[in-house]
């Protein structure tokens, strides 16, 4: 299924700016919202724009921009077209706009298809395009999702995991995951508990374990590397968290997987 990019790039407006469709937008547009702000009219609909918000046009949809004299407004901005992106627009709701994280691997990956676009067009990869641009579309729906009140858990919670999920393997701390939900220790405690059923602590133990398992399972590292390379620190401790977990050492594991 084909995708077409027809503009990726980012824009930085501080002298004004204002740009119009009042006979709707020709193709799909996402535009992220990371500094300033500004105001944007969707299908009739005036709204402020602050960072952090997603804006999401389908083709058709009545849509100006204005950023005003003395105001500084900087976005990601991305223009695209084709049956892939058809078929993934149309099998969920998307709201014209979201609140997301300004998460580092989706600006990324952003910037990757920006850097691709740039490239002549002789030494372009429509290939690597496309998939790149079906692994941001994925990622905006599933940081879309992950706000909205109907996921499986409050936002913060949401917010929290994927802290875990992505510093498990380092020496995190529970202050470190309160402080990037913008909660206290005690309140961050509390309702991580109470959501997932299980400490901050104990899911990043699962994250760690998982890694390791892993590790064993398809590279040659020693198992004093893995100890250290999945955050247990020692191979001692790792010994200690996988056998209560597994009711086996993790060479009697390893063993038993080749």
């Amino acid at each position: 299924m084909t995708t077409n990019i027809l503009f990726c790039g980012y824009s930085y407006h501080t002298n004004g700016y204002h740009s119009q469709h009042k006979s709707g937008y020709p193709s799909y547009l996402f535009r992220l919202q990371t500094e300033g702000l500004c105001e944007v009219v969707v299908k009739g609909r005036k709204m402020e724009l602050r960072k952090g918000d997603l804006l999401l046009i389908k083709p058709g949809d009545h849509y100006e921009l204005l950023v005003k004299a003395g105001q500084n407004s900087g976005d990601y901005h991305l223009v695209c077209e084709g049956v892939w992106v058809d078929e993934w627009w149309n099998r969920s709701v998307k709201p014209d706009v979201s609140r997301i994280d300004l998460d580092e691997k989706l600006l990324a990956l952003w910037h990757h298809i920006m850097i691709e676009k740039r490239r002549p067009s002789s030494s372009q990869n429509e290939e690597l395009s496309g998939y790149l641009l079906r692994a941001l579309c994925l990622s905006l729906e599933r940081a879309v999702n992950e706000t909205v009140p109907s996921f499986h858990h409050p936002y913060t919670v949401t917010r929290m995991m994927r802290y875990i999920e992505e510093h498990a393997t380092l020496a995190i701390r529970v202050e470190d995951v309160a402080r990037h939900a913008g909660l206290s220790v005690s309140r961050s405690v509390h309702l991580f508990k109470s959501s997932i059923g299980k400490t901050i602590m104990e899911y990043a133990q699962e994250i760690r374990l998982s890694a390791a398992i892993e590790r064993m399972k398809y590279t040659t590292m020693t198992l004093e590397q893995i100890a250290v390379d999945c955050g247990f620190g020692t191979y001692p401790y790792f010994h200690k968290v996988f056998k209560k977990k597994y009711g086996l050492a993790p060479g009697s594991y390893r063993r038993l997987e080749y």
